[in-house]
Formats: C-alpha cells, structure tokens, sequence
C-alpha cells in the first residue's frame, strides 16, 4: 500500500509511511500530525498538490 485515507467527523486522515511525513515535514507543519499520519481538517480544501507530491515520493520509495 502507498497510502490510506480515512473520514472522521472533523478530519480527513491520510496515512503514510514515517519517511513521508519527515521528506515533507515543512510542507505539513500546518497541519496536526502523527508518526506516519496527517489530518486535513474538513472545512478546508485538501493539499492536492501536496498529496500529489506525497505520492510521487512514496512511488519512487516503493519502486526502489
């Protein structure tokens, strides 16, 4: 698996790998965070671009 999203009552929950929240710890630090989670609060538009970029780095991380 690259990633897991999950809907709670107030958060979005996207979960990943630990080595993905530290490659882009500057970029989520609007956001609360855990080991290998973000939570996107709900009445905001999700990050795309982040997510997109998270995704592209846990490929890379995969495929090798």
């Amino acid at each position: 698996m690259l990633v897991y999203f999950a809907a709670f009552k107030t958060i979005s929950g996207f979960t990943l790998l630990p080595s993905g929240n530290a490659a882009f710890q500057q970029e989520l630090s609007k956001y609360k965070t855990g080991k290998g989670s973000i939570q996107f609060p709900l009445d905001e538009d999700l990050p795309l671009d982040l997510i997109r970029k998270i995704l592209v780095f846990r490929i890379k991380e995969v495929e090798n």
